[in-house]
C-alpha cells in the first residue's frame, strides 16, 4: 500500500479507511469524483500543502512478524505557503524551465506507484536533453521510498517526501485525492528535473491518494539556491495543481502541446489572482504610504499633538512595565543600564577630550559629561520614544571646531557665536516640529535609511584606523625626535568628521607627561604602538566574542545572556587593566583633563553685532538640518517593524524636545546632542527578547517583544552625571586605544540586520548560501545586485562629502542626505522596475 499523506507500500494496497469507501471509480464525463477524504489532523479554512518526510505507519502486523524485527520511523509534517506567482519571480522560471524541457506523459497505463515512477524515470534516461552523465535511475528509484539502505528486516516501503494539497475545515482537514507531488534531492544529479504523469485511469494507492490522476516528480541537486531547491520547484507546481478547476482542464487536453497551454493559462490565472490585496504575501509588508499633500504642512501643531495624545496614555507604563506585575525584566534593566551608562560616558569623554583640543579649553570633559546627564535626562523624562539615545557626536564636534576657526579668523567671541548659532539650530527645529516637517520622513525609504546607518558606521571604523595610526606615526617611527616634532604634528593635525578623541590628545598627552612628570622609567616608543594596537583589537575581540556569546553552548542561557548584554563594559574594563595596571611602565596615550573653573556661565550673547547674528544663522540652518535628518532617522530606525514596538511614535514632540534640551545647552557653553547612531537601535536590541528560528537550513534572529521603558535611559544618565567624582581617575586609566576598540566593537555591531551590508556579502557567497528572503523570493538575483550597487554608489557619494579634508565640504553632507530622497524616487526606477524596488525596501 502507498499512501500520500502517509504513504505505506506492502504486498497488497489497503482500502481507505472514509464512509465513501475507495474502490476503483469509473472516470465520468471526464470529473473528479472523489477528489478529497476527510481526516482529522488539523483545522482552518484554507489550502495547504503539507511534507510529509520518512511518515510514520501504523502496521497491521502479527506476533510472527513482530518477532522478526520492528524499525523506527520518523513521521514529519511541514506546512508550505501556495506560491505567489505575482511576487515569486521563481515560480514563472520554474515552470519557464519545465517547459523548456517538458517531460510530459499522458494516459500512462501502470497501475502500481512503483511503476508509474519507473516509466517516468526511463523518460529522463531516454530524453537526450535530459541525460545525467553519472546517474544510475535503478539508484534513483530506491531513493525516492524510505527502505533506501534500511536493513533487512525494515524493509517498509513508503514515499519519502511528497507534498499534498489539504483543506482545513471546521471538523478536520480534507486531502486532495487526485494528485502527488514527489520531490527527491539526488548527489549525483547535475540540475533540476521535473516530470508530469497523467495517469489513464485513477489509481487507489491507499488512504489519502485513493483517486490519483496526476503525478508530478521532482528531482533536484541538494547543493542549490535556497528558492531553487527540490522542495521550492515542487511548491511551484503543487500550487498551480491544487486548483481543481486546472486538473479538471488537464484531464480534457488531448496532445502535449494543450496540456503546456493550459499550464500557461494557468500561471497567468494565478498571477492575475495574486495581485488582490487579500492575497499578498503575509511573510512581508512594503511601506506603504499616501502621498504628502502640502496642506498637512500648515497644520500647525497637529504632528505635537497627536504624538502626545499617542504615548501620554502610556506614560505611567514606561516606569512601571518590567517593575510591576508579571514578565518583570529587573535583570535585563540592569544590564541594560551598565551597558548603556559605558555607552554614553565613553563617547562623551572622547568628544569632550577633542573638544577640550579645538576650542582651547572652553569646551572640555567636564562639559561634556555635564551636558550629557542635563540633557539624557530630560530627554528620558519627557520624550515620546526614550528608547532613542541622545549623544554629542562627531559631525558635531566637527562643526564646533568650524566654528572656533571662524571665531579666530573673525576675531569673534567663541562663547557668544556658538551660542547664537545654537540658538538659530533650535529656532529652525521648532519650526520644522512645528510645521509636521518630520512627515518627510515618510519618503525615506528603507534602502536609504540603510545606506545613512552604514555610512555612520564606516565613520566609527575609520576614526579607529586614524588614531591608531597616529599612534604608530608618533611611536614606532618616530620614538627617537624630540619635542620639536611633536610639537609640530599637533600644530598640523585637522579635525575632521571622522576625527575621534584620539587625533589630538596622544601628542598632548606624551608632552604633558614629559613636562609634569619627567620620569625616566616611563618607557615609550614601537613597544607603545604595538600595545596599543593590541589594546585596540582585544577590545573589539572580546566584546565581539561576549557579544556572540549568546549563540554558544556554553554555560545556561540567563549566564550567557547577562554576558552577551555586558559585552561592552567587561571588554573596555578588562583591557583598560591591561593596559594601565599590567602594563603600566609603557606609556600610554590617555585623554586630556583640564578643570573647568565654573561649568555653568552664560554666554555674552549681546556682545555679538547683528551681522554676526546673522552670519550665525546660516550656520544654524546648516546644523539643523544636520539635527533634523539625524534624530528622524535614528528613531525611524528605532521604530523600524522588526523591532516590534507596541507605544508608538513622537517624531515631531522628540524633535521639539531635542530643540529645547540643545537651546538650554546653548547658552551655557555646553557641547550639542542629538539621537545617536548606532546606541539607540542597540538600546532597543539590549531591551529585546531575541529568538532564532530556522528557515531551510538558514538561522536568523528575530525579536519577539521588547521592555520600552524609561528607567534604563534615566539611571544611565544619572550615573553619567554622577561621573564626574571619578575624574580624572580612574577615568583617566582607560587608555585611548580601548576606546579605538569600543569604536570598532560599535561599528561592528551596528551592521547586524543591516540589509545593504546583507546585499554586499552576497556577492562574495555562492547561491547555495544565499538566505530565503523576502527580497531572494521577489527579485531576481542580477537585479538585486544592480540595486546593491547603485547604493554602494550613493554610499561612496556621501563618504566623499562626509568624510572630505575640507571642513566647510562637510557641513554641507546632511543636503546630499536629503538629495537621495530624488534619486530613489526619480533615479532608480529608471533602472529597476519599481516592483522590484519596493520589494527590497520591504520590511520581511
Amino acid at each position: 500500500m502507498s499512501r500520500n499523506g502517509y504513504f505505506f507500500e506492502e504486498t497488497g494496497y489497503l482500502k481507505c479507511d472514509t464512509d465513501d469507501g475507495c474502490e476503483n471509480k469509473e472516470e465520468v464525463g471526464g470529473e473528479e469524483l472523489f477528489d478529497t477524504v476527510n481526516s482529522s489532523i488539523v483545522s482552518g479554512d484554507s489550502i495547504r500543502f503539507f511534507v510529509n518526510v520518512n511518515l510514520e505507519v501504523q502496521q497491521n502486523v502479527t506476533v510472527e512478524s513482530e518477532s522478526a524485527g520492528c524499525v523506527l520511523l520518523h513521521t514529519s509534517r511541514k506546512y508550505l505557503k501556495l506560491k505567489n506567482f505575482e511576487e515569486e519571480v521563481r515560480a514563472h522560471r520554474d515552470l519557464d524551465g519545465f517547459l523548456a524541457r517538458a517531460i510530459i506523459i499522458l494516459d500512462e497505463t501502470a497501475t502500481s506507484l512503483d511503476d508509474v515512477l519507473r516509466e517516468m524515470l526511463k523518460h529522463f534516461a531516454e530524453d537526450s536533453d535530459n541525460t545525467e552523465p553519472s546517474c544510475n535511475f535503478d539508484k534513483i528509484m530506491s531513493t525516492l521510498f524510505t527502505d533506501s539502505g534500511a536493513p533487512r528486516e525494515g524493509n517498509v516501503h513508503l514515499l519519502s517526501d511528497t507534498i499534498q494539497g489539504v483543506t482545513a475545515t471546521v471538523t478536520g482537514v480534507q486531502y486532495q485525492q487526485s494528485w502527488l507531488c514527489i520531490i527527491c534531492t539526488i548527489k549525483s544529479l547535475q540540475r533540476r528535473h521535473v516530470c508530469i504523469s497523467r495517469l489513464e485511469r485513477p489509481q487507489n494507492w491507499g488512504e489519502n491518494s485513493c483517486e490519483v490522476r496526476f503525478v508530478i516528480l521532482v528531482l533536484a541537486p541538494p547543493k542549490m539556491k535556497s528558492t531553487k531547491t527540490a522542495t521550492e520547484v515542487g511548491r511551484t507546481f503543487a500550487t498551480m495543481f491544487s486548483d481543481i478547476t486546472f486538473r479538471q482542464k488537464l484531464l480534457e487536453t488531448k496532445t502535449e502541446e494543450e496540456f503546456k497551454e493550459a499550464l500557461v493559462h494557468q500561471r497567468h490565472l494565478l498571477t492575475v489572482v495574486n495581485q488582490r490585496p487579500s492575497a499578498v504575501n503575509e511573510g512581508h509588508k512594503t511601506q506603504s504610504h499616501k502621498p504628502l499633500k502640502l496642506h498637512e504642512f500648515f497644520n500647525v501643531g497637529k504632528g505635537i499633538f497627536d504624538d502626545i495624545a499617542r504615548r501620554f496614555p502610556v506614560y505611567a507604563l514606561d516606569f512601571t512595565d518590567g517593575i510591576i506585575g508579571n514578565n518583570k525584566a529587573i535583570g535585563k534593566y540592569i544590564t541594560t543600564m551598565i551597558f548603556l551608562y559605558f555607552a554614553c560616558l565613553l563617547p562623551s569623554i572622547a568628544f569632550g577630550s577633542l573638544n577640550d583640543e579645538n576650542t582651547g579649553g572652553v569646551i572640555d570633559v567636564q562639559k561634556t559629561i555635564v551636558g550629557q546627564c542635563i540633557g539624557g535626562l530630560l530627554y528620558a523624562l519627557f520624550s515620546g520614544q526614550p528608547l532613542v539615545v541622545l549623544l554629542t557626536t562627531a559631525p558635531l564636534a566637527l562643526y564646533i571646531n568650524v566654528i572656533r576657526g571662524i571665531c579666530d579668523d573673525y576675531s569673534l567671541d567663541f562663547s557668544a557665536f556658538y551660542a547664537w548659532i545654537g540658538l538659530w539650530n533650535s529656532f529652525f527645529l521648532v519650526l520644522y516640529s512645528l510645521f509636521n516637517f518630520s512627515l518627510v520622513m515618510k519618503l525615506f525609504k528603507r534602502s536609504t535609511e540603510e545606506i545613512i546607518a552604514l555610512f555612520i558606521s564606516i565613520t566609527f571604523v575609520l576614526d579607529a584606523l586614524k588614531g591608531i595610526i597616529k599612534v604608530f606615526k608618533k611611536y614606532y617611527y618616530h620614538e627617537h625626535q624630540g619635542d620639536s616634532y611633536l610639537e609640530n604634528t599637533r600644530a598640523d593635525v585637522i579635525p575632521s568628521l571622522n576625527t575621534t578623541f584620539l587625533m589630538n590628545s596622544s601628542v598632548s598627552r606624551s608632552i604633558a607627561l614629559e613636562n609634569q612628570t619627567g620620569m625616566n622609567d616611563v618607557h615609550y616608543g614601537r613597544e607603545t604602538a604595538v600595545l596599543s594596537l593590541m589594546l585596540m583589537l582585544g577590545t573589539l575581540w572580546l566584546g565581539h566574542t561576549l557579544y556572540q556569546f549568546k549563540k554558544s553552548p556554553y554555560l545556561h542561557a540567563r549566564v550567557r545572556e547577562i554576558l552577551s548584554d555586558c559585552a561592552l563594559p567587561i571588554s573596555v574594563l578588562t583591557f583598560s587593566i591591561v593596559g594601565s595596571y599590567f602594563f603600566k611602565e609603557i606609556e600610554m596615550s590617555k585623554f586630556n583633563y583640564n578643570p573647568s573653573e565654573s561649568l555653568f556661565v552664560l554666554a555674552p550673547i549681546r556682545s555679538l553685532s547683528i551681522g554676526s547674528v546673522m552670519s550665525a544663522m546660516g550656520l544654524g540652518f546648516l546644523l539643523s538640518m544636520l539635527f533634523f535628518i539625524e534624530q528622524n532617522i535614528v528613531a525611524s530606525l528605532t521604530n523600524a517593524p522588526e523591532n516590534r514596538l507596541v507605544k508608538g511614535t513622537a517624531y515631531h514632540w522628540d524633535l521639539l524636545l531635542v530643540a529645547l534640551i540643545n537651546t538650554g545647552l546653548s547658552v551655557f557653553g555646553l557641547p550639542w546632542i542629538h539621537a545617536a547612531f548606532p546606541h539607540s537601535p542597540m538600546h532597543v536590541r539590549a531591551l529585546a527578547y531575541v529568538e532564532e528560528r530556522v528557515e531551510n537550513g538558514h538561522i536568523y534572529e528575530t525579536i519577539v517583544s521588547v521592555k520600552e521603558t524609561r528607567l534604563t535611559t534615566l539611571v544611565a544618565n544619572f550615573l553619567v552625571g554622577l561621573s564626574l567624582l571619578l575624574l580624572p581617575f580612574p577615568l583617566q586609566w582607560i587608555p585611548k586605544p580601548v576606546l579605538y576598540g569600543l569604536f570598532l566593537y560599535i561599528a561592528l555591531t551596528s551592521i547586524d540586520g543591516n540589509q545593504l551590508f546583507e546585499r554586499v556579502a552576497l556577492l562574495l557567497k555562492e547561491q547555495t548560501a544565499y538566505p530565503p528572503t523576502h527580497y531572494i523570493r521577489r527579485v531576481p538575483q542580477r537585479k538585486i545586485h544592480y540595486f546593491t550597487g547603485l547604493q554602494v554608489l550613493q554610499l561612496l557619494i556621501l563618504c566623499g562629502f562626509g568624510m572630505s579634508p575640507l571642513p566647510y565640504m562637510k557641513m554641507i553632507f546632511p543636503l546630499i542626505m536629503i538629495g537621495m530622497i530624488p534619486i530613489r524616487y526619480n533615479l532608480l526606477p529608471r533602472i529597476i522596475e519599481a516592483k522590484y524596488l519596493d520589494a527590497m525596501d520591504a520590511e520581511h
